[in-house]
């Protein structure tokens, strides 16, 4: 089966509050925490690393994330296995996810439409190829939980990182480098590089020389902002990462998607009323 391309989009609105939890859900962190890591960056690493197994070294763990600065990512990989291992931080990750979704989703956490939509999404998370999408494949090789709301994050999460791989293919179509990514996306938002959260840490001149880069390659303008060039880059980065996104709602048809879409709008919508997006 398959479906015109911009369900790839309406589902990443539906899915990506789901798949935040762990970043924007005090209870991830403070489960992560509670293992005896020392920042949430530390969480973050755990957490999301965990699935590729405490022997993968820095370096690689930095190609498979992308868009880290140089340097980042060996702050906290190897040490956080130090202090745990990745079975405990892939269910401490999933504790606190759970408890997080249940605080903002209240009563609406146990409404038959989210079992539903956690068996439509994570029917559509486990159907796509693995090939190419690192991440995706090694989040695929983790059990996948029996209650409701834990298989409904899980699933949500695999459809994140399947796109993100896609996303990260798309960026390297167009020769977009990791930090410029989150340069490309600052501007193209209305927002300087350097107040963008991803990159406003870095140095002012390590910041300055991948902003210069990206302008001797015509992307940004002498004012700071993008050119048309630039602004075109952005637009087919999204709609390529929509296309590689598509697969998974292939396994769906037309009318189960549409129960997926109704059962998944209110969960989503609660999660937008508290998440700063």
């Amino acid at each position: 089966m398959s479906h015109p391309e911009p369900v790839a989009r309406r589902m990443y609105d539906l899915v990506e509050p789901l798949g935040l939890v762990p970043y924007f859900a005090d209870e991830s962190d403070e489960a992560l925490m509670a293992l005896g890591l020392r920042h949430p960056w530390d969480a973050y690493f755990a957490g999301r690393a965990a699935p590729l197994g405490r022997d993968v070294p820095a370096d690689v763990v930095h190609a498979i994330f992308y868009n880290f600065a140089p340097g980042e990512v060996a702050r906290h990989i190897p040490r956080i296995w130090e202090l745990t291992t990745p079975e405990a931080a892939l269910a401490a990750r999933e504790r606190g996810c759970v408890a997080g979704i249940r605080r903002i989703l209240g009563e609406l956490a146990d409404a038959p439409g989210v079992a539903r939509a956690a068996d439509l999404l994570l029917r559509a998370a486990t159907s796509a190829r693995v090939e190419g999408r690192p991440l995706y494949a090694a989040l695929r090789a983790v059990p996948v939980p029996e209650e409701p709301v834990a298989r409904l994050w899980h699933a949500a999460t695999l459809l994140r990182e399947h796109r993100g791989d896609g996303h990260i293919a798309a960026l390297l179509a167009e020769g977009i480098g990791g930090t410029e990514a989150h340069v490309l996306h600052a501007l193209s938002i209305g927002m300087p590089a350097h107040e963008f959260g991803r990159v406003h840490h870095l140095p002012a001149a390590q910041l300055a020389a991948v902003v210069d880069g990206m302008r001797a390659r015509g992307l940004i303008e002498t004012d700071g902002w993008l050119t048309p060039a630039g602004r075109a880059t952005k637009e087919r980065v999204e709609a390529l990462t929509d296309r590689l996104a598509e697969a998974p709602y292939d396994a769906l048809g037309p009318e189960e998607l549409d129960r997926l879409v109704a059962d998944l709008e209110p969960i989503a919508a609660a999660f937008r009323a508290v998440f700063p997006f």
